[in-house]
């Protein structure tokens, strides 16, 4: 499996605490089979990322993981708030795109998807990224459901977080989401092992097996999507968005 959401660069955002903690999240996520782990700290006003930077602490981080023996390998990425692209040029964009392949995972703006995250998405087509949308989950609406499919139909899949398809006030409607094919890739959003959703990705998964019209995609989620995305492969989702 691979997981393009998590915040497991030590020290730097609202992550991992140091290494130790780093280790431990990798620890936990190579224990539930993930392989590949997208580091996706935040690019937005409020996290002082210095982007160039980005590439060594990742390296510093796999060569710890080497030495602690884990079958886990850690690749470049971010998450990128929607109101931070108009202060990024493309050297920046591509760096911070997942595996530096051309995948932005985009961070919508607080509150309900309006048309600025249509927009965005449409910027980014237009500057040669792709977008991969984070945790619709937070951002409950009316209008939710056919602002994904506009989304969708722009070209963007859609990021859900595991750990809110198994428990929670939000269970609900993201299974609502998987039945319609509005979910493409899970991903854990973890930020650290002391608390907080765990890097795991296969309880959400277990729980998308009750989702008929998914079901015989699994695989594609967990792993065939995802690494097209690191490979910077565009894609074509299996099923299509329903009413």
């Amino acid at each position: 499996m691979i997981d393009l959401h998590c915040h497991i660069l030590p020290a730097l955002d609202d992550g991992a605490l140091d290494l130790e903690d780093s280790l431990a999240m990798a620890r936990v996520a190579a224990a539930d089979g993930i392989e590949t782990i997208a580091a996706t700290p935040h690019i937005r006003h409020d996290h002082d990322v210095r982007i160039p930077q980005l590439p060594g602490r990742v390296q510093e981080l796999n060569e710890a993981i080497d030495r602690n023996g884990l079958p886990l390998r850690v690749v470049t990425g971010g998450e990128v708030a929607e109101t931070a692209l108009d202060g990024l040029d493309q050297e920046a964009l591509r760096a911070i795109s997942l595996a530096g392949r051309g995948w932005i995972l985009l961070e919508p703006r607080p509150g309900p998807l309006g048309d600025s995250l249509l927009d965005a998405v449409d910027h980014l087509t237009d500057r040669g990224f792709r977008a991969l949308i984070a945790h619709p989950e937070r951002h409950p609406s009316g209008d939710l459901r056919e602002r994904l499919r506009q989304l969708i139909r722009r070209g963007a899949l859609v990021q859900a977080t595991a750990a809110y398809l198994i428990s929670g006030s939000a269970r609900e409607g993201m299974l609502m989401l998987a039945e319609r094919g509005l979910i493409h890739v899970l991903a854990s959003d973890a930020h650290s092992s002391h608390g907080g959703r765990p890097a795991r990705i296969s309880p959400g998964l277990e729980a998308l097996k009750q989702v008929e019209a998914l079901r015989p995609h699994l695989n594609w989620i967990a792993a065939q999507a995802p690494a097209a995305i690191l490979r910077g492969e565009p894609l074509e989702p299996p099923y299509a968005p329903s009413g």
